[in-house]
């Protein structure tokens, strides 16, 4: 190596990345994205994930979306958007014509969701959230099945369309995937993927949705709807992979990122 040539860096989800593409896998392609909940500043964790997503990019001639977590409305406002485009921006690092948010995708969750109704993958649920919790088991032993759990098809389409148009209350129903109720993951045992959320405005969406998806649902088709390549994630994430990889496997999504998790100390 010469005087002037800098060396790349390399750790284990470089090697990932290279491995892929001497496969062949995604046409060579390397696709990243940042998703930042805007319900806060940002913090020192938040800067190496910034740098490893933007700078993975960078290194593979890839690209980096910057993508706005934006499902709890009622935690999250227009001043921590900008505040989290300042300082990625203030990194040195640039995503493009558009900053994405996973309210861009709000109608395509929803019918996403009617798809796992229909697949018999998705029921609507009654039961509070201690209720759930009760029902959920520990690590130690296997959590029991919903009362509601066996719900047909026709049924849970027309709660969950009720849901949507505002005829129940906050925590009066929630719309859980149907996995298995006795796996060892706790993450896999009928997770909850819809909940209700009235009387609040979302800065970008306004009064227009009453229900709003969670993170582990939202997060695997928003990248797949992207055409990300490779969703870096920390490693508290590393039990919801196999939830991320449920959610790709069992719907007709355009792509099927590989998610892989690091260790952000």
């Amino acid at each position: 190596m010469s005087d002037t040539e800098v060396k790349k860096p390399s750790n284990f989800v470089r090697h990932i990345i290279d491995e892929d593409i001497k496969a062949g896998k995604n046409q060579g392609k390397v696709a990243t994205r940042f998703p930042p909940e805007p319900n806060g500043f940002l913090h020192i964790g938040h800067a190496k994930s910034i740098v490893l997503n933007f700078g993975i990019a960078e290194d593979y001639n890839g690209t980096c979306n910057l993508r706005f977590d934006d499902t709890n409305p009622h935690k999250e406002n227009l001043e921590f958007v900008q505040a989290i485009e300042k300082d990625v921006k203030w990194l040195g690092y640039k995503w493009g014509d558009k900053t994405y948010y996973a309210s861009d995708y709000f109608e395509k969750l929803y019918a996403y969701a009617v798809e796992l109704i229909k697949k018999d993958k998705a029921y609507v649920c009654d039961l509070n959230a201690e209720q759930v919790r009760e029902y959920r088991g520990t690590l130690t032993e296997p959590g029991k099945d919903s009362p509601y759990r066996d719900r047909s098809v026709e049924e849970n389409l027309d709660l969950f369309q009720r849901m949507r148009a505002g005829e129940f209350n906050d925590g009066e129903k929630v719309l859980r995937a149907k996995i298995d109720m006795a796996s060892p993951n706790i993450n896999l045992r009928d997770p909850t993927i819809y909940r209700i959320r009235h009387g609040v405005v979302h800065h970008q969406t306004g009064a227009e949705w009453c229900i709003y998806p969670m993170y582990d649902y939202t997060h695997c088709i928003s990248d797949a709807l992207e055409g990300i390549t490779h969703s870096i994630c920390t490693l508290e994430f590393e039990d919801h992979r196999p939830l991320y990889n449920w959610f790709l496997d069992t719907l007709a999504t355009p792509a099927h990122p590989q998610q892989i998790e690091f260790d952000n100390k």
